[in-house]
């Protein structure tokens, strides 16, 4: 009878093994969203993060979910926010918008896969040990503001190369990468020999910063790369500013351009979303581990140049900028 009993119940056991793996396996992943900006439905990151998931066999809302957590440019939260996203057993986080949305992620779990997408150096802030040897668990895309800050005045200064003195709006010195991003455009203003007029925008008052510009004189204006920027409330604001006021302005994305700006310079926002979505999130759902997928750079950017904007400035735009532009919008 006991001989009975044992090998009914290991065959039992066996009998409900192949369910409950066959549950284990069915389990749709889910992946966490870290932002320190806000919902952006029309967002070409967004849009090309979900085509390279599904090029990845991960077509969302079917073999994949999302928990997304928006800091709404309160850097303060991210920290509850990230560990929200462990508490719900995410499989992946990704983050990006600021590399302090990374370290909130990493601070809050040491085992979660996590995949970020910056304009800063990830080695600078030990997030990763090196760009071709992660280690650890994080990896992602970065595209270096320092260069990326040089190359818009450039491409401003060949639009406009009578401006001597070039207004940069900033976010307030409150941000953790303000000294960063303000010694990337001193940099680049003294590498040209212009004055860098740096204004900062405290408390979302951009009438009073653009005040500011016009007493400091500026004949041309460069857009900071800041999180608070890229709302639609405050996109809308800037440019409203920049037409009133006048000046030419080189913008940090092209969702500026797309809504009337002048010029923007930046990765191609597409193809670095699909690429996070298809070569590492998609593959680290499959098994692959982080400190095996080197960081890498966008493969493009995109000089986007708003034809009427510049007829409206009464501006003549060189062959050579309209030879390099990826795009013009009429």
């Amino acid at each position: 009878m006991r001989r009975r009993e044992l090998i009914t119940l290991f065959g039992g056991a066996l009998a409900g093994w192949p369910m409950v793996a066959r549950a284990q396996q069915s389990r749709t992943p889910v992946i966490g969203f870290l932002s320190l900006g806000s919902p952006d439905p029309s967002s070409r990151f967004g849009a090309g993060f979900r085509a390279g998931l599904a090029e990845a066999g991960f077509v969302p809302g079917h073999d994949v979910t999302f928990e997304s957590r928006w800091a709404n440019n309160q850097a303060w939260r991210l920290p509850q926010l990230a560990a929200d996203l462990v508490d719900r057993h995410v499989d992946v986080i990704v983050a990006v918008g600021s590399p302090y949305t990374a370290l909130a992620a990493k601070t809050a779990s040491s085992t979660i896969p996590i995949v970020f997408g910056i304009a800063d150096d990830p080695v600078q802030y030990g997030l990763v040990a090196s760009l071709n040897r992660p280690g650890g668990t994080l990896t992602g895309m970065t595209f270096l503001g320092g260069e990326l800050a040089a190359k818009r005045l450039n491409l401003l200064l060949e639009l406009v190369p009578q401006a001597a003195t070039i207004g940069c709006l900033s976010g307030p010195a409150i941000s953790p990468i303000f000294e960063q991003r303000k010694n990337e455009i001193l940099a680049a203003g003294r590498a040209l020999g212009r004055k860098i007029a740096l204004v900062e925008v405290r408390y979302s008052n951009f009438e009073t910063a653009f005040g500011a510009l016009v007493e400091e004189g500026a004949d041309a204006l460069i857009v900071g790369s800041f999180t608070l920027f890229r709302s639609p409330q405050n996109c809308s604001a800037i440019l409203e500013l920049a037409a009133r006021h006048r000046i030419a302005a080189m913008y940090p994305a092209r969702q500026f351009t797309d809504r009337g700006g002048l010029m923007s310079y930046d990765s191609d926002t597409l193809g670095v979303g699909r690429r996070l979505g298809s070569h590492y999130v998609g593959r680290i759902l499959k098994g692959t581990k982080p400190a095996d997928l080197p960081v890498q750079g966008p493969d493009k950017f995109d000089l986007i140049i708003n034809l009427k904007a510049a007829n409206d400035l009464h501006l003549v735009i060189p062959r050579t900028l309209l030879a390099g532009a990826t795009e013009l919008i009429n």
